[in-house]
């Protein structure tokens, strides 16, 4: 339907007078849009925390090179292992004899930190943990346990990056957004930090010193190990305990870990060196104990707020990339079945039909009524009537039906002269309404149903009706393709009608669950059509709707390959979009509408229960997850090992592309234009993608969509041949 407008004239300015129900059309399309670009705004900024998190900026792994120790105060590099700075001076000191404080770093961990605390409970012993403030939020019930228990925390910064490696401003976002999360799961400060690879005071160089110089000025104490226990490289119980024991009676601070990769040598190793220490006198305390320091102080209501919207969006983004990891599988299963289904089915279909016995019966020479609805489309109609008109197929009557067209369609069709043509113009009504006044003024009981912009192949008319030999066939699809292909975005379409539709319709065939006979090129019995109802106004996609009736009226609908007619495609991006969130939303509101075959019996229930769902699955769902790929490819060559996700990439295109060969041999195309296949999963994609979900918004919004009719260039009419 053609949307009107009315023109005033103020002074010497025009202004544009919308009609109020289209004002409010497209006040909802800029809400829908709005609402696109915020969904899409929160995405990011949700993966973009996620990769924080996980230390995809930084990644923990980037080591520094070598420096000296010229800047290095030597109270601090012969000092004792816990650093305090915070007033300004040098305090350095180290656990008293006969005690020994147990420092865990990179927890909390989910598996090895619970493990750890039951050894530290049966054994009634105290540790200081040096938490990482990533893994807080996302395991606070365990975070609130070592506090409970009487375990002391402190600062391993938020995502553990080599803190040489990022400026200053990043260091104390580090440590303060750690406390936060902290003061948030446990209502605590934690005044201690350790710097991510550090070990003892000794090692500390003159890269390291302009850390633990601003780690004081920030208010924490820096704190070393003068044991380690080389627990992280898993050299076995004995060799931890070994490393772990102290020298003589001294006082140590001793390094482990609960966290970081597979820590049950570190959980036995633990149970078996608090009995031996304590066995030998030693006492075991936690670092602000052994000093004598004040217990944690009690976090502030600031902190506490910080820390909570730092859990909570840690805990998002986790939880959201785990729901596209999980849709990336829906995905990959769901396209692996989709391709094994149609090379599977559409090869089996097509050597069935080429075979040398294959017959629909006998040889169908009835007459048919050509059915043309037409709405201003002078461009095209007389190249589309004539090819319909002087057909091979024995009778052909060619009944144009112009819906009110203002441009001289009619004229136009008039102007050519032919007998077998006819021409009845209808008050405006729709496509639809075309169609069905058409079906009512047919001289014959089998129609052919062509869009105004087709154009077909001399005995395509005759090819697509040879299925009603079958007296069980209600309808045929015919084969169509596009005919201006000359331009990118043409060959885009040409590859995806050949793969998207003619490949799935020999598997829908198969399967007996054809979905849509295009409006391009379809046949139907008029039988058929009446016991569907007739073509409804109730959808935009008023062919997919028909063809289910049909299914539901226990008909047979096929496909027949070697009918082949030639369409013009959009030509441009927004003509492309507005054709595509027709046929997308007009599909979702046919599933909708024959809903309830899902549940009946009989040659509805048949079509319901196997076609809706693979419809459904194939036609809507796949293509709404779909762009989990690309988003994973984007999130993947930024934050994740760019060779595995390049490669995995490749994979799914050179998956594409087999199926697109297969396509193409099947249907007999020249395999040139697949040099824009790749090139087409950049944009063209993206395109369908944004369409597809603009059409689910509109769906579950519940807006009203209006006929929508494209610009015409007459390129097919003008191009007989496609090159």
């Amino acid at each position: 339907m053609a949307v009107w407008r009315s023109r005033r004239r103020v002074g010497d300015t025009h202004l544009t007078v919308l009609p109020p129900e289209e004002t409010g059309r497209r006040r909802r399309a800029r809400r829908r849009w709005l609402f696109a670009a915020v969904a899409a705004f929160i995405l990011l900024n949700v993966l973009a925390v996620g990769a924080y998190a996980n230390a995809r900026f930084t990644p923990d792994n980037q080591r520094r090179g070598p420096a000296g120790a010229k800047s290095v105060p030597a109270a601090v590099r012969n000092g004792g292992t816990v650093v305090d700075l915070r007033s300004g001076r040098v305090d350095a000191r180290r656990m008293p004899a006969k005690t020994i404080a147990l420092t865990f770093d990179d927890g909390p961990d989910p598996i090895w930190t619970p493990k750890v605390l039951d050894v530290l409970s049966r054994h009634h012993v105290p540790a200081t943990f040096f938490v990482l403030g990533s893994q807080v939020s996302r395991y606070p019930e365990i975070t609130r346990r070592m506090v409970r228990e009487g375990h002391e925390l402190g600062v391993h910064t938020f995502t553990h990056p080599e803190l040489t490696n990022v400026p200053s401003w990043r260091r104390r976002l580090e440590y303060s957004q750690t406390e936060a999360v902290i003061g948030y799961t446990t209502g605590v400060t934690a005044p201690l930090a350790r710097l991510p690879y550090s070990s003892g005071v000794d090692a500390v160089d003159d890269s390291d010193w302009p850390i633990i110089r601003d780690t004081g000025r920030w208010g924490y104490v820096s704190v070393f190990e003068d044991t380690d226990s080389r627990d992280w490289a898993r050299p076995g119980t004995n060799a931890i305990v070994r490393n772990a024991t102290p020298k003589g009676d001294r006082g140590a601070v001793v390094l482990l870990h609960d966290s970081g990769g597979e820590r049950s040598q570190t959980v036995a190793a633990l149970d078996r060196f608090i009995p031996e220490m304590q066995a030998r006198g030693y006492r075991f305390t936690t670092i602000s104990e052994g000093l004598g320091w004040p217990a944690a102080a009690p976090a502030g209501v600031g902190d506490k707020i910080q820390g909570g919207l730092l859990a909570w969006a840690v805990r998002i983004a986790d939880g959201t990339v785990r729901g596209l990891w999980l849709l990336l599988i829906v995905v990959g299963l769901l396209t692996l079945a989709r391709t094994l289904l149609l090379f599977g089915y559409a090869v089996r279909h097509a050597r069935r039909r080429r075979a040398p016995t294959w017959s629909w019966g006998d040889r169908m020479n009835a007459p048919v009524t050509v059915i043309v609805p037409a709405y201003n489309e002078r461009e095209t109609i007389a190249a589309a009537v004539r090819s319909l008109a002087t057909g091979t197929h024995p009778e052909i009557e060619v009944l144009v039906v112009d819906d009110e067209s203002d441009d001289g369609t009619a004229d136009e069709v008039e102007r050519l002269g032919l007998p077998n043509v006819r021409v009845v113009r209808v008050p405006g009504g729709g496509k639809a309404a075309a169609l069905n006044a058409g079906v009512a003024l047919a001289r014959h009981d089998l129609l052919v149903m062509v869009d105004a912009d087709t154009v077909v192949e001399p005995d395509a008319i005759h090819r697509l009706v040879q299925p009603f030999a079958d007296p069980r066939v209600g309808a045929v699809a015919g084969n169509v393709k596009v005919g201006n292909r000359r331009r990118l975005i043409g060959r885009w379409q040409h590859i995806e009608y050949v793969i998207g539709f003619s490949l799935d319709r020999r598997l829908y065939d198969t399967l007996h669950c054809m979905p849509t006979v295009p409006g391009a090129l379809g046949a139907f019995r008029r039988e058929a059509v009446q016991a569907a109802g007739g073509l409804s106004r109730a959808t935009l996609a008023e062919d997919t709707d028909l063809t289910m009736g049909i299914h539901r009226a226990g008909w047979r609908v096929v496909y027949e390959e070697t009918a082949v007619a030639r369409t013009e495609a959009p030509s441009t991006l927004p003509e492309l979009w507005r054709q595509r969130y027709r046929w997308s939303y007009g599909t979702m509101q046919a599933l909708w509408r024959h809903r309830r075959s899902i549940i009946e019996r009989g040659p509805s229930g048949r079509f319901g229960r196997r076609g809706l769902p693979f419809i459904a699955l194939f036609s809507v769902v796949l293509p709404l997850l779909a762009p989990v790929v690309d988003i994973f490819a984007v999130y993947g060559l930024f934050f994740l090992d760019r060779l595995e996700t390049a490669v995995a990439w490749l994979a799914l295109l050179a998956i594409q592309v087999i199926t697109a060969i297969l396509a193409f041999r099947l249907d007999r195309e020249p395999l040139r234009p697949l040099w824009a296949l790749p090139l087409q999963q950049f944009v063209y994609r993206q395109v369908m993608y944004l369409v597809l979900v603009h059409s689910v918004v509109t769906a579950l919004s519940g807006g009203a969509l209006k006929w929508q009719k494209l610009r015409r260039t007459g390129e097919v009419a003008a191009q007989p041949t496609v090159t």
